[in-house]
């Protein structure tokens, strides 16, 4: 009878120490022994790569800064969303002081990329890049990325906008019909100054008869003088204008009025007056931004210069499809970039 009583007792123990025991381990092994065994770990989930952006102008601009931003959302979806590219944006920074002080706190905040959207950022840019050398920082439109100064964390980017400033030339010359297009130039400097110079040669190497009045309104984001130099050149006879920055709002409005053909540059400015926007030049910078992640996550923190073109695709010329273009201008533009491509057109004087 003692002996049942010990036997049963034992039975009772062994029990309620397999009780104990943790769920889905066996008795007598730990979790981690069921870890080793199973080879079964939590990977920690990799960061996201950050970007920060200063801009001139809103992310909706139909021009200059919403070319880069669609290209920033554009290469975060291909990545995979936020998870994998977290965007950051401040926008409206027509104030120098105010921008270099985003620029500054973006790079405190630990951002692998800075881009500092806008020549007029350059000074502002270096002396934060000097003091954060182990962060990347790129600007446009430019080619100086500081190597010659001894930095070695800085990318430029710049658009050879004269090539498809040379291809809407040769559109307005085929769509004028009163022999005289117009040019709504912002600050006579960077990518707006080779578009509207491209521009200008496209017109007169298609018809040397046209007349081309070009006027530059000193500033890049005033819509109203934009306005009002759309209408002087309507006034002066123009049937096609054209023009650059972000500004083209007030001269886009001004065109649809008056039944005034557009072509446009930077974005696809099409939804602003689908009824009178022929075509767009328009930037792509998805190319660019690429490679600069893959060269800082491969340890290259900056020292390549960017240029858009048709070649690499970086530019394209895309007609609006709502607009009965003929066929035989469609054929022209077709021919002449071809042309540039193959290095058979000079696109400026």
């Amino acid at each position: 009878m003692s002996s049942r009583l010990l036997t049963v007792t034992a039975l009772i123990l062994a029990l309620a120490l397999a009780a104990c025991a943790p769920a889905g381990a066996p008795a007598g092994e730990s979790p981690a022994g069921q870890e080793a065994a199973t080879g079964e770990q939590e990977t920690p989930a990799a960061e996201p790569f950050r970007i920060a952006i200063v801009m001139p102008s809103s992310t909706t601009d139909i021009a200059w800064s919403q070319a880069m931003w669609d290209a920033l959302v554009a290469v975060q979806a291909e990545m995979g969303g936020p998870e994998a590219l977290e965007l950051a944006y401040s926008e409206n920074m027509f104030n120098v002081a105010d921008a270099a002080a985003a620029i500054r706190d973006y790079a405190a905040e630990g951002y692998d990329l800075i881009i500092a959207h806008g020549t007029q950022y350059g000074n502002s840019m270096f002396e934060v890049a000097a003091d954060f050398p182990e962060t990347s920082f790129a600007w446009g439109t430019a080619v100086d990325t500081g190597q010659d100064k001894g930095y070695d964390n800085i990318f430029a980017y710049e658009a050879a906008a004269d090539e498809g400033g040379y291809v809407n030339g040769v559109i307005a010359a085929r769509l004028t019909r009163s022999g005289v297009i117009g040019v709504v130039g912002p600050v006579e400097a960077g990518d707006a100054k080779l578009y509207i110079d491209g521009f200008v040669k496209g017109v007169q190497d298609t018809d040397p008869g046209l007349q081309v009045n070009v006027s530059y309104t000193g500033s890049f984001g005033d819509t109203a003088l934009a306005a009002e130099a759309a209408n002087v050149h309507i006034q002066a006879g123009a049937d096609v204008l054209t023009g650059s920055a972000q500004q083209v709002v007030g001269a886009i409005g001004v065109a649809k009025e008056n039944g005034v053909y557009w072509l446009g540059t930077q974005s696809d400015q099409t939804s602003l007056a689908p009824e009178i926007v022929v075509a767009n030049q328009i930037y792509d910078w998805s190319g660019v931004l690429q490679d600069m992640i893959g060269k800082i996550r491969a340890g290259e923190l900056g020292g390549t210069a960017y240029t858009l073109t048709l070649a690499n695709g970086g530019l394209r010329v895309e007609f609006n499809e709502q607009l009965q273009i003929p066929d035989e201008v469609k054929a022209a533009v077709q021919e002449t970039v071809e042309q540039i491509i193959a290095g058979g057109i000079e696109t400026l004087p």
